[in-house]
Order: structure tokens, then C-alpha cells, then sequence
């Protein structure tokens, strides 16, 4: 099943939701940010998520990821049904399974490169050194293994954190805004990494971005849109 919308039944989507919902409130106001989200994505898919600010986004991403409980619906990664775990096999799912890429890095500054994308395997108890620096070749990076992120460009921060999202082999792949403090020089080569290593790795890639023309280079671009998704 290649996208679009799925109401139930069996499918051999790589990640599935249906109406999915998640409100936030400010004061007294409840403001719905995702209002009943169906989608369903293939195995190996590259599908980037545009829309305006405030459109939801990042929620749906941090919700598609277990990062954020949906206050309905159901979210499906591999036939798992993720918010039906309990939080230690939720975290161990996500940990084996999902990579995410922020816009911000997210690295940790007394750590070198290496150590960063180690980071995956200690959580699991196992030593990751060898893989981490694989992926960091994998990104172009290996030369810069035993640097602290103050001492690298923000592209440079950026490959190290694609490189900790990749390092335990993940089915699925997220980025949100992976390019949003970059040049577009940097932009570009940044995309290119990406979509080079869904493909080497068959991972199923789904990147947030405001540029409609980087989700150009996508197997499917989707819009969310006043809490839905339209292609």
C-alpha cells in the first residue's frame, strides 16, 4: 500500500494512524492541532510534511514517533501499536526502531562526535563505538570523530546527529526541519544524506520542512492543513 488514506483492516504499511487527535490549551481556550489524522506510509517511502506555521507539524512528527500521546487514535510502526506499549517497552521500541533528526541538533556539548552517536547503543547497554563510527563516515565525518560539537559548523552538528539517528539501524527515519538553520548550500547536501541513506538502508524517511520545493525530491509530499493531511 503506497499511501494515502486507510479507515482499518489489514495493511503492510510501515506506519499507519487513524484519527489521530491532540489539542493543547492556552488559558481557558482549546486549540486542536491534529483533528482526526488517517495515513498510512510504505515500507521505504520518502514522504516530506509541509504546511504553514503552526499547522501541527511537529506534533503529528512527535506523535508518529512516540513522542507525544495522542489524546486519541491509534499510531501503527511495523504492525506494532505504539501507545499500547508500556513506557520501558515504548522506550526500547523506539530506541531499536525509530531515528529522529532535530532542528536543533540536539547534541550533547561535553561529547565528542563519536560519543554523540554512541549515545543509541549506551542506552541499550551496548557499546556502539565501532557502528558510530561507520555512520559518521556514512555522513562524511569520520575526520572529525574525536571533535566536540563546539568545534564543528551547524551542517557539520547536523550530519553528527543523522549519523546517532542511523547508528542502530532504524525501520523508520524522522527529521524535522533537519535543514531549517542551514544555507541552502548546506540544505541541499544535508537532503542529499538523507535520501542516500533511506535508500542504502531501506529505512521509511518522513522529514518535516517548510521548503516546498526541498520536498520536491520526496516519493510524496503531504500538506497538514487545520489539524488534516491532504496530498
Amino acid at each position: 500500500m503506497a499511501g494515502g488514506v486507510h479507515l482499518g483492516g489489514v495493511s503492510d504499511a510501515m506506519i499507519e494512524t487513524l484519527d489521530l487527535h491532540r489539542s493543547y490549551r492556552i488559558g481557558k481556550k482549546s486549540i486542536e492541532v491534529l483533528h482526526g489524522v488517517n495515513l498510512s506510509i510504505a515500507k521505504g517511502e520518502k514522504v516530506f510534511l509541509c504546511g504553514p506555521s503552526g499547522a501541527g507539524k511537529t506534533t503529528l512528527l512527535y506523535t508518529l514517533a512516540g513522542l507525544e500521546r495522542p489524546e486519541r487514535g491509534t499510531v501503527h510502526i511495523a504492525g506494532t501499536d505504539l501507545y499500547s506499549l508500556g513506557r520501558k517497552a515504548q522506550a526500547k521500541f523506539r530506541n531499536q526502531s525509530i531515528g529522529y533528526v532535530f532542528q536543533n541538533y540536539h547534541l550533547l556539548p561535553e561529547l565528542t562526535a563519536v560519543e554523540n552517536v554512541a549515545v543509541p547503543g549506551a542506552i541499550a547497554g551496548i557499546n556502539r563505538t565501532e557502528e558510530a563510527l561507520v555512520a559518521l563516515e556514512r555522513v562524511g565525518l569520520k575526520d572529525r570523530a574525536d571533535h566536540l560539537p563546539a568545534e564543528m559548523s551547524g551542517g557539520e552538528q547536523q550530519r553528527v546527529a543523522i549519523a546517532r539517528a542511523i547508528v542502530n539501524q532504524p525501520a523508520v527515519l524522522f527529521a524535522d526541519e533537519p535543514t531549517g538553520n542551514l544555507d541552502s548550500n548546506t540544505s541541499k547536501d544535508i537532503m542529499e544524506i538523507l535520501l542516500q541513506l533511506a535508500d542504502e538502508q531501506d529505512v521509511t524517511l518522513i522529514v518535516v520542512t517548510h521548503d516546498q520545493n526541498l520536498a520536491k525530491v520526496g516519493d510524496r509530499t503531504l500538506i497538514i492543513k487545520d489539524g488534516k493531511i491532504s496530498e
